[in-house]
């Protein structure tokens, strides 16, 4: 139960709901318990009026005298059972209803976690896994939380009011009826043991086919590509069996629960009826009625006792789902906040002696960068691919903090910035243009939700796609596929640069953006860049020199090193990698 301590905050947020339950709870036994007494009192009645002397039987005053007693008795078993049923009714609409607020505030304290998590987490656990740990195990622990939590308390409040019944109307009686209740109690502990083993093994193998599932839909295109269809087929059948097997190896000790309360149920109502009937017959137990309430005491108990192994289960499993995400929830995210006070970013960029290593991978993506780009300049960044280009954005962007080195955004340690201000004023097209599965509209919106559509509009012919966009049937409320399927690669990019754009921000870092794009389209997006980006510092990474010769700044990386910078006219005077990657470029485009 020690994971399950973590969700001891949220009874603590709900301690009125959770106090209200309890109330309800106690309340609807004590009026449950009302029918064994009644229907006691009735056969005490009836063995009374058998009694009776033969002549008083045939009296009608005696008989409309116990006829008044019965209908009066039955009246109030009626009154006390509705009574009783509209109570659990207000328990469960108290504790279950509870149940789904800590359910939502859980997936949100999840999903914040995964939000605040640094992408080398990412790199480390897969999709699937993390939409399973969301879904699937919150689920159980909601179960834990409501269901199982409100049984609990239903049966304790059971036990504890109906034996002490018990016990004011026979204790040796009681004491016989409860004698296989120890038992019960090692058969639960040995069984709960088993199902925390197994549901742990198989919430595992449920997360592999998740992930096994979301990455075949991702890569569904690569697949069928390449006519692999019958090997995944094959994998995920593979999967889903050993899944199954774990699935039912859990089944089958926890089927043993209900046969297992039930016949300790009946051995205890045989042990209130041979006992009962041997103290009726000593004289004990002066009334047969005491028996038929003994009886009902003891059946009241079979849904209590028989949840135990339901409820047992279920905490089993919570305690394994728990457990799963805590190891998320408790990891420190490596990127953090350092300042809650707003931070003015102006855009000027400095680099010194900046060195990286990817912790996954061990690699030293940069070694003693230095450069400075003030407010309103345009840097360009060449080099080969693996040279640390996207690396520098990241650094900039704090998806990663340095290894060695400072970086300073207007003379201002990155780390101390308010990390919300300086992403909101940066405006970042990555290199793998993302697209959500939304409108094209709502698409380019998301850098700046409150955008205008005649903003939206400008934003996209700036990055030469309003015209691509015009000829979809629904224009700018096409709906894109997943990952923005529905475009071809450099329309993708355009929406992406477009979303930048009208975000409007000091900062805006092009990740090779343009690769997917035609010569003559990207001259014309460049212009409009350029024209955009004259108050704003820029940061253009590319492979191509017709992206970087407008730049205030050039510089040109190698194995995470600079080995050369200066503006276009500087570079390709010099001997050297820019010099030789003009030239390049410059005959490829003679010869087209």
């Amino acid at each position: 139960m020690k994971e399950l301590r973590y969700l001891n905050k949220y009874f603590i947020k709900y301690k009125y709901s959770f106090s209200l339950g309890i109330l309800i709870t106690i309340i609807a036994q004590i009026f449950s318990l009302f029918t064994p007494k009644l229907i006691s009192k009735s056969l005490n009645a009836i063995e009374k009026f058998d009694k009776l002397p033969k002549a008083d039987q045939t009296s009608k005053v005696i008989i409309a005298s116990y006829h008044q007693d019965l209908i009066h008795n039955v009246l109030l078993i009626i009154a006390t059972t509705i009574v009783a049923g509209f109570l659990t009714f207000l328990m469960r609409q108290t504790l279950i209803v509870m149940s789904r607020h800590v359910e939502f505030d859980l997936k949100n304290e999840v999903f914040r976690q995964y939000e605040n998590l640094s992408q080398n987490f990412y790199k480390q656990n897969r999709t699937g896994d993390l939409m399973n740990r969301i879904s699937e195990d919150v689920s159980k622990v909601r179960m834990y939380v409501g269901p199982a939590v409100m049984y609990t308390i239903n049966t304790f409040i059971r036990f504890a009011i109906v034996i002490i019944y018990m016990y004011n109307v026979s204790p040796l009686l009681t004491l016989y009826t409860i004698l296989p209740l120890p038992i019960l109690s090692y058969c639960i502990f040995k069984l709960s043991s088993e199902i925390n083993k197994r549901s742990t093994i198989f919430q595992q193998y449920l997360s592999k086919v998740s992930s096994f599932s979301q990455e075949i839909f991702s890569g569904i295109r690569v697949i069928k590509a390449y006519s692999l269809e019958n090997q995944h087929q094959n994998n995920m059948i593979a999967l889903a069996d050993e899944s199954k097997s774990k699935s039912l190896n859990l089944a089958k000790v926890q089927s043993l629960f209900g046969p297992l309360m039930i016949a300790l149920i009946g051995i205890s109502n045989l042990v209130v009826i041979y006992f009962g009937g041997m103290m009726y017959i000593n004289g004990t137990i002066q009334n047969i009625g005491t028996i038929a309430e003994f009886i009902l005491y003891v059946n009241m108990l079979t849904w209590p006792v028989a949840s135990l192994g339901w409820v047992s289960s279920m905490v089993q499993e919570a305690e394994a789902s728990q457990k799963r995400l805590n190891e998320f929830l408790k990891i420190e995210p490596e990127i953090t906040n350092n300042n809650e006070n707003a931070s003015d970013i102006q855009g000027s960029i400095s680099f010194e002696n900046v060195s990286y290593r990817y912790e996954d991978t061990n690699i030293e993506a940069l070694k003693n960068v230095t450069f400075t780009v003030k407010k309103g300049e345009t840097l360009a960044i060449l080099g080969k691919t693996g040279s640390g280009k996207s690396t520098i954005l990241s650094l900039i962007s704090r998806l990663y903090d340095v290894t060695e080195g400072r970086i300073t955004i207007d003379q201002n340690e990155i780390s101390t910035l308010n990390l919300n201000d300086l992403r909101n004023n940066i405006g970042i097209v990555p290199q793998d243009a993302f697209l959500f599965s939304d409108t094209i509209k709502n698409n380019i919106k998301f850098g700046n939700r409150n955008a205008t559509d005649e903003q939206v509009i400008e934003a996209a012919q700036n990055a030469v796609v309003h015209d691509n966009i015009m000829a979809f049937n629904k224009q700018y409320d096409t709906i894109l596929g997943e990952r923005g399927i529905t475009l071809s690669g450099g329309q993708k990019q355009r929406v992406s640069i477009a979303r930048a754009i009208i975000k409007n921000p000091a900062i805006l870092l092009f990740d090779d953006c343009l690769s997917a794009v035609d010569t003559e389209t990207e001259e014309t997006i460049l212009n409009n860049l350029f024209e955009i980006c004259k108050d704003k510092t820029t940061i253009i990474v590319s492979h191509r020199v017709s992206s970087a010769k407008n730049a205030d700044k050039i510089i040109i990386l190698e194995d995470g090193k600079i080995i050369q910078q200066g503006s276009h006219n500087q570079l390709i005077n010099q001997d050297g990698y820019y010099a030789a990657l003009y030239l390049k470029q410059l005959s490829e485009k003679e010869l087209l």
